[in-house]
C-alpha cells in the first residue's frame, strides 16, 4: 500500500508540474504577445506621425526597382525630387483626381462605390482593375511592398486608416503626388515632368499633367512623351473633366 501511495504521489506532483510548465508558457507567450501587439500600434502610429512633417526619403518600392533596373545592366536609377504641396502644379493636382480617385475629398480613405464595381467586373472577367483609393496607393508606396497578398492588404488598410487620421487631404495629395512610380527609375512629379517634358513639375499644363496621370496603371509601359492611342484618350478625358475639381486648399 505504501508503495502504491508513493506512485500516485508522484504521478500527481508530474502531472501539477506539467500544468504549472504549460500555464506558464500560455502566460509568456500572452505576455510577449501583448507587447509584440502593443509595441507594432506604437511604432506605427510614430511612424505616421513623424511623416506627416518628415518628407519620406525613399520607400521599399524605389530599392526593388533601382535593383531591378541594375540587374538589367542599366545602373541603379531613382529619380526624384520633393515638392512642396504648393509648388506642384495645380493642373496635376485636379489631373490626380480626375484619373485616379474623383471622390478623394468626400471619402474617408476607401471608395466603397468604386471598390464594388472593380469587384464586380473582375467577377466578370473583364480586365482586372482595382478600386484603390489616392490615400490607399499612398498608404502602400509610403509603408509597405507592392507584390499582392492578404497580408499586405490588410497592412494597407491599417495604414490608410492611420494616415486619413493623422494626414490632412492636402498632405495624402502632397506625399502621392512625390512618391508614385511615374516611370522606369522616375518617381513624383517633379522628375517625371523633367523626364518627360524637360520642365519643372510646378509649371505643367493641362495636357502634360493629364498624359502624365494617364501613364500611372502601368508607367514602366507607357510613355507620357510618346502615348498609345489608349494613353492619349485617357489624358484627354481627365483634360475634359479637370475643372470640375476641387483641390485641397
Amino acid at each position: 500500500m505504501a508503495i502504491q501511495r508513493t506512485n500516485s504521489t508522484s504521478t500527481r506532483k508530474k502531472s501539477n508540474t506539467r500544468k504549472s510548465t504549460s500555464k506558464n508558457w500560455f502566460q509568456l507567450t500572452k505576455k510577449w504577445s501583448l507587447r509584440i501587439i502593443v509595441g507594432f500600434f506604437i511604432v506605427t502610429i510614430f511612424w505616421v506621425l513623424a511623416l506627416k512633417f518628415i518628407n519620406p526619403p525613399i520607400t521599399y518600392l524605389m530599392i526593388k526597382r533601382g535593383f531591378e533596373w541594375k540587374a538589367e545592366d542599366k545602373g541603379f536609377k531613382i529619380e526624384k525630387d520633393w515638392l512642396s504641396y504648393d509648388e506642384l502644379s495645380t493642373n496635376l493636382k485636379k489631373a490626380a483626381l480626375a484619373g485616379e480617385d474623383a471622390h478623394f475629398m468626400t471619402h474617408n480613405g476607401f471608395d466603397t462605390k468604386a471598390i464594388m464595381e472593380a469587384f464586380e467586373k473582375n467577377n466578370d472577367g473583364k480586365p482586372l482593375r482595382g478600386g484603390s483609393t489616392i490615400s490607399q496607393q499612398t498608404a502602400k508606396n509610403v509603408f509597405l511592398w507592392p507584390e499582392r497578398s492578404w497580408l499586405r492588404k490588410g497592412l494597407e488598410t491599417y495604414f490608410t486608416f492611420l494616415i486619413e487620421i493623422f494626414w490632412s487631404k492636402k498632405r495624402i495629395l502632397e506625399v502621392y503626388l512625390n512618391v508614385i512610380e511615374m516611370g522606369q527609375g522616375v518617381y513624383g512629379a517633379e522628375a517625371a515632368a523633367q523626364y518627360y517634358f524637360d520642365k519643372s513639375g510646378k509649371s505643367l499644363s493641362k495636357k502634360e499633367a493629364a498624359l502624365i496621370i494617364a501613364i500611372l496603371p502601368n508607367p514602366r509601359k507607357w510613355d507620357a512623351r510618346r502615348p498609345s492611342r489608349y494613353v492619349n484618350s485617357r489624358a484627354n478625358s481627365i483634360v475634359r473633366y479637370l475643372n470640375h475639381y476641387t483641390v485641397p486648399e
